[in-house]
């Protein structure tokens, strides 16, 4: 399915890398004006290669913005003057157990991941309901099953999801406003923060990748009737663990009767 964004203004929360940059790409490959914002600025532009049109190379304008920062937050919608699609993406969190850490570091995971997300929306709305917009959330299972190591962050996640719906009820029919729920995904950081064979226990065989996310970005960001829907993109969720123990001891089980 293609979509076509010629002519819409798009801003992606944290679009500098990963998920984020992926989410940039795809938007700037649909026509769209895409203005990505975080605290730094890439080493190299995000940017993206239309072959057969007059100005092949597409690039994503970049703003410093912290969108934690009420004050940034207002900065960076004073440069707007139109916005069809507003993605809230910026998020993360490093492991983090509640016992023995610091809880400033806990209220600012919660900041990132809930705060920012609805200070940018507040500050969006005007431009959003005047251009019939969409809001897309990028949400995370951690705010959908217990997220162990990383408590503040599903805490926050799960605010996020609701917070999604709330607004869509809220400002219907103006502004539609969705999420996409992310699984195990991959990104820079995933070698270092999933474990060796993570794959096994998804029932998809992989990692979601940035282009997945944002196909199901660019659905939701097109014009149409679906608002206050959570897209579960997470390759099938989690195999539990005694349904993966169950499946290496049959699959075993020939070979252990023959020794």
């Amino acid at each position: 399915m293609s979509h076509d964004f010629t002519g819409k203004v798009v801003l992606i929360t944290g679009g500098t890398k990963g998920i984020g940059a992926g989410i940039a790409r795809a938007f700037l490959e649909a026509g769209a004006t895409v203005i990505v914002c975080a605290r730094k600025e890439p080493a190299v532009p995000i940017r993206t290669w239309l072959s057969g049109t007059e100005h092949p190379w597409r690039t994503a304008q970049f703003v410093q913005a912290d969108v934690r920062d009420p004050s940034d937050v207002t900065r960076l919608m004073a440069g707007l003057t139109r916005l069809d699609v507003l993605v809230n993406n910026a998020g993360g969190s490093p492991p983090a157990p509640v016992h023995g850490t610091s809880p400033r570091l806990h209220a600012r995971v919660i900041e990132l991941n809930l705060v920012a997300p609805l200070l940018v929306s507040q500050a969006a709305y005007p431009l959003l309901a005047a251009s019939r917009g969409s809001i897309v959330m990028i949400g995370s299972i951690s705010g959908s099953r217990p997220s162990p190591g990383t408590a503040a962050y599903g805490a926050a996640k799960a605010g996020l999801h609701h917070l999604a719906a709330c607004l869509a009820a809220e400002w219907a029919p103006a502004v539609r406003v969705n999420t996409v729920v992310v699984g195990l995904a991959q990104t820079e950081g995933a070698a270092e923060h999933y474990p060796p064979g993570v794959t096994d226990a998804i029932p998809a065989g992989r990692l979601a990748r940035p282009e997945d996310v944002a196909g199901a970005c660019l659905w939701l960001a097109a014009p149409g009737y679906v608002t206050g829907a959570e897209i579960l993109l997470h390759g099938g969720g989690e195999t539990p663990a005694w349904r993966a123990t169950e499946v290496r001891d049959t699959s075993g089980g020939d070979d252990d009767r023959g020794a």
